[in-house]
């Protein structure tokens, strides 16, 4: 079993996070990617009213229809700071058999030995570090020459797709259209909860 955690806000969640997700198992040959809605982060404040409920019922609308996907309510269940060595750690006791992956961006990779127990994070589980076409990958290599040289940090290029939940949220505050930037599920969703109405 290869089995990919997948963490982030999902502030909302949106198509960028399925086709890197999507991208993942096409690459790697995941049987699945676990979408983990992250209960309190320790680094930023989930902002603007979607709440955990929230953001967990989008991420289940989200993945409709794709049998290797799937959304755990683990570290919104838990009720405390999310650390992502914590997670892992859970998911490898419960799976002691399974080949552990934990996807993330570029950008967040190059904090990662800022992380709690980096060290650990990066025995339990490989690391696959989604990036855009043009990103000066030499940033990635330079911090975890050691890792990529283990093949505990895997590179993996996306199809370039300028969305970000930041973007999603303003373009809902100013009255914008989000129709084909989220799933149709997730627009409607954000519109009957009046969400992100005030950013």
């Amino acid at each position: 079993m290869k089995l990919a955690i997948m963490g982030g806000t999902f502030n909302p969640v949106h198509i960028g996070h399925l086709v890197c997700a999507e991208e993942a198992v096409s690459q790697y040959g995941l049987d699945r990617v676990l979408f983990m809605p992250t209960g309190l982060p320790p680094h930023k404040e989930i902002q603007n009213g979607a709440g955990p409920e929230d953001r967990y019922r989008m991420c289940v609308l989200a993945i409709g229809g794709n049998p290797r996907f799937e959304v755990s309510r683990y570290e919104i269940d838990k009720q405390q700071v999310s650390y992502t060595v914590n997670t892992v750690r859970h998911f490898r006791r419960q799976m002691p058999e399974a080949e552990l992956y934990f996807i993330t961006g570029a950008d967040a990779v190059l904090e990662i030995l800022e992380w709690k127990d980096p060290q650990d994070l990066l025995m339990m589980a490989t690391l696959i570090a989604a990036t855009r076409p043009g990103y000066p990958l030499d940033k990635i290599s330079g911090s975890l020459s050691r890792f990529l040289t283990e093949n505990r940090v895997k590179i993996m290029e996306i199809p370039g797709i300028g969305v970000s939940s930041t973007m999603i949220r303003r373009r809902v505050s100013e009255r914008m259209s989000i129709r084909y930037l989220v799933p149709e599920g997730i627009r409607q969703y954000i519109n009957k909860e009046g969400l992100y109405r005030q950013e």
